[in-house]
């Protein structure tokens, strides 16, 4: 990473900063740059090292992605529009007989989980993959016995009229690759670990000339793979994870989404060197922040280099059930609302079958968007949005004035805030309502929590006479529980400290000054409105403004909401924006995820509102409460419940990961603010754990390895022994509480 010497400001940086020799073979971010280039010398931090080194003229100017940023990119293209969805044109590469690229559907994959030399059990696996509508299995190949089996596995499957391509997962072992490579369609090498050993997780220090040994060690190692590839019409996938790369790539980049990239494109040029096309690229993390930057990154650097390589996307270690979803929804979905990805897998710690049903919908989404081209009514420039690194436009939360007699403090959270639409109906059983907000009740009286919902939208008051839904609603604005319901409403049966929910063109009549003086009020906006009715945002003192997206097929919350954000960035307006999504009835569960994590979560990830309100009548109220706040946790913003970093199994699990990852969340699920990972063997472990606060990771047949963070600290636990080993481990650390009993 480049030294800066004062991160606010641009910085000089040399070009040839992955250690070749040449600008042809540097990285294109810093070959192309809108500042000046000048110099003879520069100055290399790696990792809290600095050396030395000469230089040739060739050095760029760079700014930090955002102020105090240690990130150092250009504002650069990442997708074809930020204004619509465009599909970004790729080229093709053939995986069998499925074409992969912008071209084709983007396709929808999966990994098997049994023992690869279980031949009979794998087959039967990917049959079932396949009739469920797969168009590609990957399945792991360790060692030369696994290698061996896949002939055997692709011959059966032949025998049974199954076509379907086949990938080897290749970690640590070239030599496998290369037999594998004479009968698979695909081979994915991940490039933290195919050619350099196990990352320790060591800052290292190297010269030129040792780095430049180190690159050409990959090119004699990777080129064999490479030429048999071109041999036998097979594909590569260079498949980065978050959680594996090399000692020496984050010696220079740091575990960070540039390190991911640089790692990839060492791999890349190879392939372009050898006349090799036939490749795509893979950048998955388990956090989907991280996955979204480095997958743009990626995109970045590829169009300054001219490179239109397809993408394969996905969130690794996502879990299991709605969180599962949610975090893939956020990531992978983020990512298709900018035309990329042509082939996608959702990572989830449940029968890999089950798999291809969100897949696809989240595949069928990726399309539709596309080739309906949705996008903002207009175009606009944008200058606030942070592509590559995150960084939160954080609204103004409301301030108690002079004269109030009730605290409206509380009804917005500053780490992102829950809404809530509730009836009528809801309001005749006070306990059952407050418990479905998730307060907690002292003597039958509502008290927040760590995950209450913080405001509630009421469609219909209850009528001037109804005291006893009147009562149940004071009690909530006595919590400071924010009570928002339209202007009509308000004007017709007045709810004392309501929130008035006006619309532009109400405020545009002055409608909303028949309130009472010193009411307050909170505006909706849709984000496609012509800029003149904008304006009179500039007129009013908003709590918040609701961004409205009705559930017609045609509109685009994601573009809508950036027009919006800028709209405010731009005149200073710091309203806190809630992102208000209307559901159709009907819709499946998978489908209400989906379209929460892919719409919303797309915003949030860019640090883009405040808070959601998901408005779905039909569906369980829980549902879409426990929903919205796991939506807020995969984005990284409010921390709710345990976070379980798991990954979805393979032939390399050492235990029956989805029985063991059930018993640790029942026995640990009360724990917000713990993360915990559950890893079935130690490829992406250590690594992958980079979030995670203790890990749990099979070591070896029946043996648990435990971590605190990426250092391993007890080794061979017995399986049965180490659920109960892991809880020890967190009360150690001081972070164990004990669940509370409900004595209601």
């Amino acid at each position: 990473m480049a030294s800066t010497a004062a991160m606010g400001q641009a910085t000089t940086i040399p070009a040839s900063l992955s250690g070749l020799k040449s600008m042809e073979s540097a990285p294109s971010c810093l070959k192309q740059s809108p500042t000046k280039v000048g110099g003879s010398a520069a100055r290399l931090r790696r990792r809290g090292r600095i050396t030395t080194r000469s230089m040739a003229q060739d050095v760029v100017e760079m700014e930090p992605a955002s102020q105090n940023s240690p990130l150092l990119v250009p504002r650069q293209k990442y997708c074809e529009s930020v204004h619509k969805t465009i599909r970004r044109q790729t080229s093709t590469v053939m995986v069998g007989n499925v074409a992969v690229g912008s071209e084709h559907p983007i396709r929808v994959q999966t990994m098997t989980t049994t023992d690869t030399k279980d031949v009979l059990g794998t087959v039967d696996q990917v049959m079932k993959i396949a009739d469920r509508g797969a168009d590609i299995v990957r399945i792991t190949v360790q060692g030369k016995k696994e290698a061996d089996c896949c002939y055997e596995i692709k011959n059966t499957l032949v025998k049974k009229g199954y076509s379907i391509p086949l990938v080897a997962d290749i970690h640590f072992a070239p030599s496998v690759a290369l037999r594998v490579a004479e009968c698979f369609d695909k081979i994915r090498i991940n490039p933290g670990n195919f050619a350099d050993r196990r990352a320790q997780f060591e800052t290292l220090e190297y010269t030129e000339d040792d780095y430049q040994k180190e690159l050409e060690h990959i090119e004699a190692v990777f080129t064999p793979l490479v030429e048999k590839c071109k041999k036998y019409g097979r594909a590569i996938r260079i498949g980065t994870n978050h959680g594996s790369l090399s000692d020496r790539t984050m010696s220079y980049y740091g575990d960070s989404p540039r390190g991911m990239v640089e790692s990839a494109f060492e791999f890349a040029r190879i392939c372009r060197k050898l006349d090799f096309h036939n490749f795509l690229f893979s950048m998955k993390a388990s956090n989907p922040v991280v996955m979204v930057q480095a997958y743009r990154l990626l995109v970045a650097e590829m169009y300054v280099n001219g490179w239109n390589y397809p993408l394969h996307l996905g969130v690794t270690e996502a879990g299991e059930g709605e969180d599962g979803r949610m975090k893939s929804a956020i990531g992978i979905g983020a990512l298709l609302q900018d035309g990329l990805g042509d082939t996608i897998r959702v990572s989830l710690t449940e029968p890999p079958e089950e798999e291809i049903d969100p897949c696809t919908r989240l595949a069928n989404l990726g399309m539709r968007a596309s080739s309906l081209q949705l996008g903002a009514p207009e175009q606009f420039e944008e200058k606030h949005r942070r592509y590559f690194d995150f960084q939160r436009r954080s609204g103004q939360l409301p301030l108690q004035k002079e004269g109030e007699s009730v605290d409206y403090r509380g009804v917005l959270h500053r780490d992102g805030s829950v809404l809530m639409s509730v009836s009528l109906d809801q309001l005749k059983n006070a306990e059952q309502f407050y418990r479905s907000l998730a307060t907690k009740l002292i003597i039958g009286m509502p008290y927040k929590d760590v995950a209450t919902v913080d405001s509630i939208l009421l469609k219909e008051l209850p009528a001037l006479d109804d005291k006893p839904s009147r009562l149940t609603l004071k009690r909530l604005v006595d919590i400071s529980m924010g009570i928002l319901t339209p202007l009509s409403q308000q004007l017709e049966r007045p709810l004392p400290h309501a929130i008035a929910l006006v619309t532009l063109e109400e405020v545009a009549s002055g409608a909303h000054n028949q309130l009472p003086q010193g009411s307050r009020i909170a505006v909706i906006v849709h984000g496609n409105e012509p800029s003149e009715l904008l304006e009179l945002l500039k007129t009013v003192d908003a709590v918040m403004l609701l961004l409205n997206s009705p559930h017609e097929e045609t509109v685009s919350h994601v573009h809508n909401a950036r027009r919006l954000l800028e709209y405010l960035q731009s005149n200073s307006l710091s309203f806190p924006v809630i992102h208000n999504l209307e559901f159709k009835q009907g819709l499946r569960r998978d489908d209400f995820v989906i379209k929460a994590g892919s719409e919303a979560g797309a915003l949030l990830v860019d640090g883009l509102g405040d808070g959601i309100l998901l408005d779905a009548a039909d569906q369980d109220f829980d549902f879409v409460r426990s929903t919205s706040f796991g939506l807020l946790q995969g984005c990284r913003m409010r921390n709710t419940k345990t976070e379980y970093v798991s990954c979805p199994s393979c032939g390399r699990t050492l235990f029956d990961l989805q029985d063991v990852s059930a018993e640790i969340r029942e026995k640990t699920s009360h724990l917000p603010g713990v993360s915990i990972a559950i890893m079935g063997c130690i490829v992406n472990g250590p690594g992958e754990m980079a979030d995670a606060d203790f890990g749990y990771v099979g070591g070896a047949p029946g043996k648990i390895d435990l971590y605190v963070g990426k250092q391993v600290v007890k080794r061979g636990i017995a399986k049965d022994q180490a659920t109960d080993a892991l809880i020890q481990l967190i009360k150690d650390h001081g972070r164990w509480v004990d669940p509370e009993v409900d004595n209601n």
